[in-house]
């Protein structure tokens, strides 16, 4: 198929789609300001622009000797590259870097902090932070080993390197409604159990169960669930940075809310949640330890019934000594009924 242009033939066409293409992508918006600083300055006068713009005189005749020497052109008002033809490099002693190298390849988990407090000893006197910048360099130039995650290939029996690329985390606005999740820990006889436990910080229902991993999917399987049971449950969650709450449970989250995490080693950003957790061991792990033990199944089901109790008819402190289920109900608004009595016409 050929293309026509309409305006093939006409006068100056070339010329103005040049103009336009000029002002489209090469000349900033800086440059425009620029231009019409000097009109104005050429019709009003240095006093009058320099109130007006805050700009100096040899910066006027500056801008105007640029926009002479390339023949009038825009283009040459635009900011030019501001960086120093010349930069300082890191002048990092061999001895330093070589013993730097020699830490990192006898003990490759080893940062900059610890390696600092290390080379203290020895006499070196500069930074935690330095001794940062100086492993980056190292990094770059390849002269020190990269940590990297390895996995073995069951049908083709070859390593396989993991990139690891880190999500960008959200935090929770103030005041922003979410549903809290969290996880309790157990150690039972030597066996090990994971409670999930997830709070409405709003209407303070809650929700909890019992599971012999600590995957993500465990964790995306009780967020559906709590979805399901909970009334009106917020579609967005925080939790902590546990690897439980990545991957399914990420992926989870993101079908119908936003994922937000606390910072690091900050559980009072969690505070409801980590109060339903004392509750909970208060009031029902500490006396069904056996039973987290040897049946989880079962200690779910009784966990149920006490979590009814809890949502139902427990009173909470917060909601003034009413459950949070009679706390919901009050604030229903109750519209005015449309049914009447049957009129027979006798």
């Amino acid at each position: 198929m050929r293309i026509f242009n309409r305006f093939r033939g006409t006068k100056g066409f070339l010329s103005m789609w040049e103009r336009v293409i000029r002002f489209r992508d090469m000349i900033s918006q800086e440059a425009q300001r620029r231009a019409k600083i000097l009109t104005f300055w050429e019709k009003h006068g240095d006093e009058a622009t320099g109130e007006a713009f805050d700009v100096s005189r040899r910066t006027l005749f500056r801008w105007q000797t640029k926009l002479w020497k390339e023949g009038g052109k825009l283009e040459a008002l635009n900011s030019g590259n501001r960086a120093p033809n010349k930069r300082r490099k890191r002048d990092v002693p061999m001895a330093i870097s070589e013993r730097v190298i020699t830490l990192r390849k006898e003990h490759p988990r080893l940062g900059k902090d610890k390696i600092h407090a290390i080379l203290r000893l020895e006499g070196y006197e500069g930074s935690a932070s330095t001794i940062g910048r100086i492993l980056g360099d190292l990094k770059e130039k390849g002269r020190i080993p990269k940590h990297t995650h390895l996995s073995l290939s069951a049908r083709t029996g070859r390593l396989i390197e993991h990139s690891y690329k880190p999500r960008k985390k959200l935090r929770r606005p103030k005041g922003h409604r979410v549903l809290e999740a969290d996880t309790v820990v157990r150690f039972v006889d030597g066996i090990k159990r994971y409670i999930l436990t997830g709070i409405d910080i709003e209407k303070r229902t809650a929700f909890a169960g019992a599971y012999t991993n600590h995957g993500s999917a465990s964790a995306a399987d009780f967020l559906r669930k709590t979805r399901e049971v909970l009334p009106d449950c917020p579609g967005d969650v925080q939790t902590d940075n546990g690897s439980e709450f990545a991957l399914h449970f990420h992926a989870a989250v993101e079908e119908v809310g936003l994922h937000f995490n606390t910072h690091p080693r900050s559980p009072k950003e969690n505070a409801h949640v980590e109060r339903f957790n004392r509750t909970l061991e208060e009031e029902f792990i500490r006396y069904h330890r056996e039973l987290l033990r040897d049946d989880v199944a079962e200690f779910n089901r009784q966990l149920v019934d006490w979590l009814i109790w809890y949502n139902a008819e427990r009173p909470h402190y917060a909601l003034g000594q009413v459950s949070p289920l009679r706390y919901m109900m009050s604030t229903l608004t109750a519209g005015e009924c449309q049914t009447w009595w049957t009129h027979t016409g006798a």
